[in-house]
């Protein structure tokens, strides 16, 4: 049974940093992709970044490469995003993601509407 929980959301202004934080348990990365996507009011949700391949390959959306870092610590029970240079389409609720299973060789992150679990999300605002 996945239980998945986000943390880390809040306010800040353009061109601020925040890291948001995913604890989650009965996950297995060797079998499983785990990401992060958003959804803004009103749009679609968007894929953002993920982790997959067993834990050697991620991807990102265009749109925060270069500024949005995904990591999971050592012990697999963390993922992170690090989310810098913050812009104010970036606003949006966060929701951490788990796709079981996502049998290697895959090449992109799974549909961010095709996640079978995601926690209950975390508001990102970008206000000045």
């Amino acid at each position: 049974q996945l239980q998945i929980v986000e943390s880390g959301g809040g306010s800040v202004q353009p061109g601020g940093s925040l890291r948001l934080s995913c604890a989650v348990s009965g996950f297995h990365l060797d079998r499983d992709a785990i990401g992060w996507f958003r959804q803004a009011s009103g749009k679609a949700r968007e894929g953002v970044a993920c982790i997959f391949n067993g834990g050697k390959s991620t991807k990102y959306a265009d749109s925060v490469k270069g500024r949005f870092t995904i990591s999971i610590d050592t012990t697999k029970t963390t993922m992170y995003l690090q989310m810098n240079d913050l812009k104010f389409e970036d606003a949006a609720i966060y929701y951490c993601a788990v796709q079981s299973p996502y049998p290697a060789p895959q090449s992109v992150c799974p549909d961010p509407y095709d996640y079978e679990d995601r926690g209950q999300g975390t508001q990102v605002t970008v206000d000045s």
